[in-house]
């Protein structure tokens, strides 16, 4: 049994022979490769040693942009026996021959098959899940979630829908809410799960100060769509975790939902997810306590969906801070033993790292204060879990210490706006005045999440280092019918006069971390401003959206960056080895592959999206120009 993800992006390729595998074919059959998603490929073709060959080897275009609005990529490309699975912009799938590009069968939710629900999200999409049922000439499925509130049991061989699967291939996810939330936004975005013959399914949905849908975790069966299982996110009276809600608090809270993804021990028959924020999440004057299971990292029984464990990284979330993705499920050494863990990346830019089967924290986690909120009715934790180690990878304050230096009029156009609102450390709550939140809403970490290396223990997370400002306004009477009485001024990020981030750089950085001993092994820049270095200042990395992948060959491929590139950096030290343009930003994360000795890497380049840049509708693959890649190992 395998799960993959599909995703329509810009794939670079880079080929090479291996010395006797001439003839290897060697998969990428979910969105984190395993599906414990460490991400990481055992594929050495191409190495430190000549990844500065690496050329385009095809180009698939998805022809989106065509007389319609450019919509960003986010998916990550599954290959499954030389045939690679992609979702496009506008929600299409796509198999593709894995080694030249060319399109086999595709297959159009919205156009065939309308649907009176719109997208969450913008519509995006992070790929798409693969199921074989292990028989010679057996069922393979591919099952595709779409943010519309709809899940797609497709045939892998033909794109055409599986008969036998809910109502004619097609699991209407909207039909079992009840009739409130029903016409609400609701839908996946995140690949689903895979474990046996079960498809577990998250769900994007609101947020905001109005009525939301919830963000329970939903299990069904892969051949017949029937749903098997439900986890509520948000307890109701009885259940483990009421009592972090307050009264009747619990009552129509929607989100505190999985809307990252998941990870999956197969052999323990464990699902592992970061839920998000309860609605509304950046006021809980009527929410009062910590408000479990709202940006815990939890295990579940993939059989029952009964929880395993839990662990709340973040109480009374009041700043968008949910846990954006899965956690990796990774091998780690401590006092010279071999234990399987959970490493959960988060916005708040902390990795919290816990035993696999129980749920203890394999480093000191320490209650320290935070401040408390002068808003009325608001009542912040007194206190937020914060691992000893490893250190944060994101910047935890922003004062005029630390305001942007890139020019004397940068600075002074940010110290004039600092004035007027309250920075200081993270953790400060939103104010009527406008606080300064840090990290931003886009972390830290984001659904870009991290990838492992099981041959060193080094895990590897993109992040940022760019404020927002959260003014909360007060509501006008009628405006928010469940959520008063606050709403709020917009998603402002905290930007000088040029558009640049108002801290120092850099803005994006790559780190690895050694989750045996939990210290940094390196940390760069990610990405470049280009008209600033013509400026003379030093690369100073860039926001980030798209995530990485490591390789046996000693490398990391990302992406991910407002300078639409792809890059390859040595694993062990963090240099920069090689770069390459894309027709368009690669805000995805990259898979890599090998089909018939050759080794390829793909990458989505869709552009647009949050960074805002111009919108692309291409797969990239990247292989090995000339020769033969074995005649220098890593």
């Amino acid at each position: 049994m395998r799960s993959c993800v599909a995703s329509v992006v810009c794939v670079l390729v880079f080929s090479g022979h291996v010395s006797g595998q001439s003839g290897r074919t060697v998969d990428w059959p979910g969105v984190g490769n395993d599906p414990g998603c460490a991400r990481y490929s055992d594929l050495d073709q191409i190495n430190r040693a000549n990844v500065t060959r690496l050329k385009p080897a095809w180009t698939y275009h998805t022809g989106e942009l065509k007389g319609r609005a450019g919509k960003t990529i986010e998916c990550t490309p599954l290959v499954v026996d030389g045939v690679m699975y992609v979702t496009t912009g506008y929600l299409r799938v796509v198999a593709l021959d894995a080694a030249t590009g060319k399109e086999i069968w595709q297959f159009d939710p919205l156009k065939d098959h309308p649907f009176q629900h719109g997208p969450m999200s913008g519509g995006v999409n992070r790929g798409c899940a693969y199921w074989y049922d292990g028989q010679p000439g057996g069922a393979r499925r591919i099952l595709h979630g779409t943010s519309d509130g709809r899940l797609f049991s497709l045939d892998a061989k033909t794109g055409k829908l599986d008969p036998k699967f809910a109502d004619g291939g097609i699991r209407d996810l909207h039909a079992a809410l009840e009739p409130k939330f029903a016409s609400l936004g609701y839908g996946p975005t995140s690949a689903p799960a895979v474990w046996k013959d079960v498809v577990i399914v998250g769900f994007a949905c609101g947020e905001g100060p109005g009525i939301a849908a919830p963000g329970d975790v939903r299990a069904f069966d892969v051949r017949t769509g029937k749903e098997l299982w439900q986890f509520r996110t948000v307890p109701r009276p009885g259940d483990v975790g009421a009592e972090t809600w307050e009264g009747d608090s619990w009552k129509d809270r929607g989100a505190a939902n999985a809307w990252g993804g998941f990870s999956v021990d197969l052999e323990r028959g464990l699902v592992f997810a970061g839920l998000g924020s309860a609605a509304f999440d950046f006021y809980g004057g009527d929410r009062h306590g910590d408000n479990l299971f709202a940006n815990c990292t939890i295990a579940l029984d993939a059989r029952t969906g009964k929880r395993v464990w839990h662990f709340q990284t973040l109480r009374h979330d009041m700043w968008d801070h949910d846990l954006p993705v899965y956690p990796n499920l990774v091998t780690v050494t401590h006092d010279g033993k071999k234990i399987d863990a959970v490493a959960q990346v988060t916005k708040t830019g902390y990795v919290f790292l816990f035993d696999r089967e129980t749920g203890k924290p394999l480093f000191e986690i320490e209650q320290r204060k935070v401040p408390a909120s002068d808003v009325p009715g608001e009542q912040a934790a007194t206190t937020q879990p914060i691992p000893v180690k490893p250190p944060p990878f994101a910047v935890q304050s922003f004062d005029e210490s630390n305001v942007t230096d890139i020019g004397e009029s940068n600075r002074a156009s940010v110290l004039a706006r600092l004035r007027e609102v309250r920075g200081g450390p993270a953790f400060n709550p939103p104010s009527l005045r406008g606080t300064v939140v840090i990290p931003g809403y886009h972390g830290g970490a984001n659904w870009s999440g991290a990838s492992f290396d099981p041959t060193s223990g080094l895990l590897y997370v993109n992040s940022n280092n760019v404020p927002n400002i959260i003014t909360l306004v007060e509501s006008k009477k009628g405006d928010v019918p469940r959520f008063g009485p606050y709403g709020h001024s917009g998603y402002v990020q905290f930007l000088d006069h040029e558009g640049y981030p108002a801290m120092k750089p850099p803005w994006g950085v790559l780190t690895a971390i050694n989750l045996n001993t939990g210290v940094f092994a390196w940390q760069v820049p990610l990405g470049e401003h280009p008209e600033l270095t013509a400026r003379g200042v030093p690369r100073t990395g860039t926001e980030t959206f798209g995530g990485s992948i490591v390789t046996a060959g000693g490398l990391v491929f990302i992406a991910g960056t407002k300078d639409e590139r792809l890059h390859a950096f040595d694993k062990q030290t963090g240099k920069l080895l090689w770069e390459h343009p894309l027709p368009a930003g690669g805000y995805a994360t990259p898979s890599t592959y090998q089909v018939n000795g050759r080794q390829y890497v793909v990458i989505a380049a869709g552009g647009a999206g949050k960074l805002n840049t111009k919108a692309g509708d291409a797969f990239v693959a990247f292989a090995l120009e000339g020769g033969d890649g074995d005649s220098a190992k890593p």
